[in-house]
């Protein structure tokens, strides 16, 4: 296989992080764009893929910020030229009831999860439709698909997702890009770890990273237009 190069959002830890290693041990030699607002934690990410054989650059950035994300895509258009594979993975969530959500609290999750997924999109699709190829992921989620209670920004935040890929997917479908939409349930992350769940309730963030992989890898006339991974034993 060529060398691609990915990028990918939200690169700092969890599912992210994740999958950069996942490529970069898979793929030596894939050229990752690891963006992120942690630039400590995403060194840490970049030097493991360098280990495991990758070229791998840092880009901090905020994805729900416009001119951020304008400057980021410069960046990574002036270091690498093309991106073939985006990875919309940066997101935060926060539990509330619909009751007890505050507006800001609203806004900020909606930012970090559906418009980061849209700017960084329109910042490099653009490219993907004129060469007449690309892959496009975008990190929903479980509760992209259903409602959970305490979850009111994140489960409007993450249904847009769904919708936003699914759009994307019908006006680029014709132009060689393939979107897909990848719908976690509970995957482990940092914020699990004080939690008190029990580590066989949650997915490890390198079995949903490996989907990642294995789903680009498909020939170029086979798109997996959704896919759904849940715990073995059931959703939390």
């Amino acid at each position: 296989m060529s060398k691609p190069v990915i990028l990918i959002t939200g690169a700092s830890q969890g599912i992210g992080a994740a999958i950069a290693k996942v490529f970069a041990r898979e793929m030596p030699g894939v050229r990752l764009a690891l963006v992120s607002r942690n630039a400590k934690a995403l060194a840490a990410v970049q030097r493991a893929c360098v280990k495991l054989g990758a070229v791998a650059e840092v880009f901090i950035c905020d994805a729900a910020d416009e001119k951020a994300v304008e400057a980021m895509a410069a960046a990574v258009t002036k270091r690498f030229k093309a991106v073939d594979v985006l990875i919309n993975n940066a997101g935060v969530f926060v539990a509330a009831p619909f009751l007890e959500t505050k507006v800001a609290d609203f806004d900020r999750i909606v930012a970090a999860n559906l418009r980061s997924a849209f700017l960084v999109s329109r910042a490099f699709v653009p490219a993907m439709v004129k060469r007449k190829s690309g892959d496009v992921f975008f990190m929903s989620s479980i509760a992209g698909l259903e409602a959970y209670p305490n979850s009111t920004a994140y489960c409007a935040a993450k249904f847009g997702v769904t919708g936003l890929a699914k759009v994307l997917r019908v006006e680029t479908r014709d132009h060689g890009v393939r979107v897909c939409c990848v719908h976690p349930g509970a995957t482990w992350s940092p914020s699990w770890s004080s939690s008190g769940v029990k580590a066989e309730r949650i997915m490890p963030a390198e079995d949903v990273a490996r989907a990642f992989f294995d789903v680009y890898r498909l020939g170029r006339n086979t798109v997996v237009e959704e896919i759904v991974l849940r715990p073995q034993l059931g959703d939390l």
